[in-house]
């Protein structure tokens, strides 16, 4: 089984239309109304798809979040079962004060094939196409990058590392330093982040570090497509996150995910640029048209491509009034 390639131009507009209801709230330095903007317009896209998925990452618990909560199905429940992974704004502090990087996320599987993943941090590894057993999330640092620059035949100084710029990476970025690899620090944004990995064109090797475990999903996702190598192991360090883990039947606390573990079957990725990145670009509104550009990947049919939309915005305010959603319309007028 696979999924349809007729989905591929639907879920492009789920995320368009979710980045660009993000994008009236750049630089408004105000973090929670774009998220919210972003969800209320993916969901009400979503719901509208001949499809029945159930979100498997989400916003949160239904408690945490009334809206794209983790458990709630959507789609007109006349179609394929799916699994849903969603970050509506993944960047939102880059959204709020207009900096680049950020993205609307959503990727989707066969059901029962997407990870569902705790709501707690991951250290993870992702390479781009490398043989078995070159990297591994159970070796060393310097192991890694040894093994790495001589896989690619070039000098450890050639090599480029992504990483999270935070305190609890200080001792890794210390000793990248040592190696004299070259770093690509980023402050936000981990599935952009590991997304380097899968076009040398983006001159990163190896991402790494600790950073969302659901993020570590939805990057795997995309990875898959690309034919990129990605371990994660998710990080358990208190008795909430432990008890979590139980109720979610993960009975061992330390294992190693594979790709393969974390998303089976196929699958389909989607990412619409809200700010410019060094990936996508952002929304742009020119006079009454919008225009974005999403990477879409789809695993069964080895597609892989950045998608250019230019649509009418007069089209988006008629799907608001149409859905409802006449608040949104009055916030981003």
């Amino acid at each position: 089984m696979s999924i349809d390639k007729k989905f591929i131009e639907q879920f492009i507009s789920v995320t368009s239309k979710a980045a660009l209801a993000a994008s009236f709230l750049v630089g408004k330095n105000d973090k929670i109304a774009a998220d919210q903007a972003a969800v209320d317009s993916m969901r009400t896209e979503l719901n509208n798809l001949n499809m029945t998925g159930e979100v498997v990452i989400g916003e949160g618990a239904l408690d945490e979040a009334p809206l794209l909560y983790t458990g709630e199905v959507l789609g007109t429940k006349n179609g394929p079962y799916f699994d849903i992974a969603v970050d509506p704004v993944e960047g939102t502090n880059f959204v709020a004060n207009n900096l680049p990087g950020g993205i609307a996320v959503l990727a989707i599987s066969e059901k029962g094939n997407l990870f569902n993943a705790p709501e707690t941090y991951m250290d993870k590894i992702a390479t781009g196409k490398i043989e078995n057993g070159v990297i591994d999330l159970d070796n060393s640092l310097e192991q890694n990058i040894k093994n790495l620059s001589d896989f690619h035949n070039k000098d450890i100084s050639s090599i480029t590392v992504c990483i999270l710029d935070r305190p609890r990476h200080k001792k890794i970025i210390d000793k990248l330093k040592a190696l004299h690899v070259k770093i690509k620090l980023i402050t936000d944004g981990d599935v952009l982040g590991a997304l380097y990995v899968s076009d040398p064109k983006y001159n990163v090797d190896m991402f790494l570090g600790i950073g969302g475990g659901p993020e570590g999903v939805l990057a795997a996702c995309a990875l898959d497509a690309f034919g990129c190598h990605f371990q994660g192991r998710f990080i358990f360090d208190n008795e909430n996150d432990i008890k979590v883990a139980n109720t979610m039947g993960i009975k061992d606390l330390t294992k190693k995910y594979e790709l393969k573990e974390i998303v089976k079957g196929d699958s389909l990725f989607c990412a619409t640029g809200i700010t410019n990145s060094d990936i996508l670009k952002g929304i742009s509104i020119n006079n009454n048209t919008y225009a974005s550009e999403t990477l879409i990947t789809h695993k069964s049919s080895n597609y892989k491509k950045v998608v250019r939309l230019v649509k009418s915005l007069d089209e988006w305010y008629l799907f608001l009034e149409k859905n409802g959603q006449k608040e949104l319309l009055i916030k981003t007028l």
